[in-house]
C-alpha cells in the first residue's frame, strides 16, 4: 500500500489489486464497511461518498475504493468493463486488505455490485445496504440514458447534475466546473464511453442479478432510495424489498438520487444504527 500526500482530496491510499493500482480511502477503526460508489461521469469514491465517510467512519473502519475504469484507479488497456470483472476487482481488493468479510452499502450501479459480491462471495458479507440500485429488470429511464450517455461540456454536466438532485440549490456551476474537469481527465471519458455503448438498455441487462439469486441472500439488508429518484425508480427498491426476506425499505421524500447527499445526517444515522 502507498498513501500520497496530496492536495486532491480524491486521490488517498494505493494497492495492487491483481496488478491493477487501485486508489481507495481507509479511515476509522471497527468492524469493516466497503463503500461502492455509482456510475456517473467523472464520479470517485470520493466524490460519490465525501459527505458521508466523517460519520461513519466513527464507528467503522470504512473503505471506499475507485472502481476499475473510475477515478484514480488504473486503466488498463484491453480490460473489458463488465460485472464480472468489476466483481472480481472488489474481492481482489479485500484480499488484498487482508478482509475476510465486510458489509457493503452500494450507490446505484454500486448496488448491482454489491448484489453481485454479496450472490457469489455470500461468505465475504455480512450486511447489505442497496441505495437507489440497479440489479433487477426496469425500463431504462431518460435520467440514467442521460448519465451514461454523457457528452463533455458544461451545459450538459450543469444539465445532468439537475437530474440528480430534488435539491437544485445544492447544485452550482462551480461544482459543475469541477465534475466535468473530474470527467474529462485523460483517459477517464474514452473508458466511460465504453462501458455503457447505445442501445443501453442493455447495460441495464447485464446488470440485472436473477431473482432466485437474490431470493437467497440471507444478510440482513437496508434498502433506502429517494421518492424523487429520476436515474433509478423507486419500484427497484420495491422489488428488492420483495425479494430480500431479511430486508427494510427506507424511502426518502423531496430525494433524488443523491439520498447520502441531499440528507446526509439522516441516512448516515441510519445506516449507522443499522451496522451497529
Amino acid at each position: 500500500m502507498t498513501t500520497l500526500e496530496t492536495a486532491n482530496p480524491e486521490i488517498a491510499a494505493t494497492i495492487d489489486v491483481g496488478g491493477i493500482a487501485t486508489n481507495y480511502h481507509d479511515v476509522g477503526e471497527g468492524d469493516p464497511v466497503l463503500l461502492i460508489h455509482g456510475s456517473g461521469p467523472g464520479v470517485s469514491a470520493w466524490a460519490n461518498w465525501r459527505t458521508v465517510l466523517p460519520e461513519l467512519s466513527k464507528e467503522h473502519r470504512v473503505i471506499a475504493p475507485d472502481i476499475l475504469g473510475f477515478g484514480y484507479t488504473e486503466r488498463p488497456d484491453g480490460v473489458t468493463y463488465d460485472m464480472a470483472t468489476w466483481t472480481e476487482h472488489l474481492v481482489g481488493l479485500l484480499d488484498a486488505l487482508g478482509l475476510d468479510r465486510v458489509a457493503i452499502i452500494g450507490n446505484s450501479f454500486g448496488g448491482a455490485l454489491a448484489l453481485n459480491v454479496a450472490t457469489h462471495h455470500p461468505d465475504r458479507v455480512s450486511k447489505l445496504v442497496l441505495m437507489g440500485a440497479v440489479g433487477v429488470p426496469f425500463e431504462i429511464t431518460e435520467g440514467l440514458d442521460k448519465v451514461w450517455g454523457f457528452e463533455p461540456s458544461l451545459a450538459n454536466m450543469v444539465d445532468l447534475m439537475g437530474v440528480f438532485a430534488y435539491d437544485q440549490s445544492l447544485l452550482t456551476e462551480d461544482l459543475a466546473k469541477l465534475r466535468l474537469e473530474a470527467a474529462t481527465r485523460p483517459g477517464v471519458h474514452e473508458a466511460y464511453s465504453a462501458m455503457f455503448p447505445a442501445p443501453r438498455q442493455r447495460s441495464v441487462e447485464a446488470m440485472t442479478v436473477p431473482d432466485s439469486d437474490i431470493r437467497s441472500l440471507t444478510q440482513p439488508t437496508l434498502i433506502v432510495h429517494g421518492r424523487d429518484d429520476e436515474v433509478i425508480p423507486l419500484s427497484n427498491s420495491m422489488r428488492l424489498n420483495e425479494l430480500i426476506e431479511q430486508s427494510q425499505l427506507h424511502v426518502y421524500g423531496q430525494c433524488g438520487h443523491w439520498v447520502q447527499i441531499e440528507h446526509t445526517a439522516s441516512f448516515s444515522q441510519l445506516v449507522g444504527n443499522f451496522l451497529a
